[in-house]
């Protein structure tokens, strides 16, 4: 049985995780953290994930945490801010760490692949497995059709999402970029103003937020006389438990180094 330790057990995804770390038969949850001054410190983790008692603890200090429950790998939705302080601690502790966490800055990007270097860590926006392969078959489309297909990214999420665009949009479109052989700089985020004709090299990635939708991702790629449409749809935040829970379990056998989930799935050759 491999020990699991979820971090914000509170939250939408962190109750979520807790769930789905309860119902793998190959893992078990070694105890939970939350944010300080939350009620839920000392409670029991599953009663804070409000699914029922589980005999691990909820606590502040997620050091406190690895001491008290010794999981071999801890699974983080938090915050940007937060990841970078919980892998830290998880690399000083040689803890494995799966961070699911958005809104990094590039230099928080680059504190967490200094922590990889120390323990194996997988990092990546969205975890769902289906989100994965429909940006691994973007690309190929994209290296297809070419050239002649303008190429625009299109994301959906609930009015409580903070950031804009998601990271699963961007991470779309920095994909998309390397396998078209363009540059960051040719990725373009919302429109407005008297901005000319579109460049034919442009990445545009354009947001919506309302209601209470998990999250709609679509590339299209747009032709003259055609276009092709590439969609996913999350109607719940299970999908995305599943995937780091997934990832969870294969990351604690790993060597250390910065993986994502197209490592997790397969979907690129192996390392080494």
């Amino acid at each position: 049985m491999i020990r699991a330790l979820v971090t914000g057990v509170t939250g939408r995804m962190g109750s979520t995780l807790v769930r789905m770390v309860r119902d793998d038969e190959g893992m078990t949850l070694a105890a939970g953290t939350e944010r300080a001054g939350s009620p839920a410190i000392g409670l029991d983790v599953g009663l804070a994930a409000r699914i029922g008692p589980l005999e691990a603890p909820v606590l502040e200090d997620l050091e406190k945490a690895i001491a008290s429950g010794k999981p071999q790998v801890v699974i983080d939705f938090t915050s940007a801010e937060a990841s970078v302080v919980h892998g830290r601690i998880c690399a000083e502790l040689g803890v494995a760490l799966v961070v699911g966490s958005t809104g990094f800055s590039e230099e928080a990007k680059a504190e967490v692949a200094r922590c990889a270097q120390k323990v194996p860590v997988v990092m990546s926006p969205n975890m769902s497995v289906g989100v994965n392969l429909v940006i691994k078959t973007a690309c190929e489309l994209a290296k297809v059709l070419g050239e002649s297909f303008d190429v625009e990214i299109v994301e959906l999420h609930h009015r409580m999402k903070k950031e804009a665009p998601s990271g699963t949009a961007l991470r779309l479109a920095e994909d998309l970029a390397k396998a078209l052989g363009r540059s960051s700089s040719d990725i373009h985020v919302a429109r407005r103003g008297h901005l000319g004709e579109r460049p034919p090299k442009e990445i545009g990635i354009q947001s919506s937020r309302g209601g209470d939708v998990v999250g709609e991702h679509t590339v299209l790629f747009l032709g003259d006389g055609e276009r092709v449409e590439l969609t996913h749809r999350a109607t719940s935040r299970d999908q995305f438990a599943r995937g780091a829970v997934r990832a969870a379990k294969w990351v604690v056998s790993r060597p250390p180094g910065l993986y994502d989930m197209n490592d997790v799935l397969g979907l690129r050759p192996p390392r080494g």
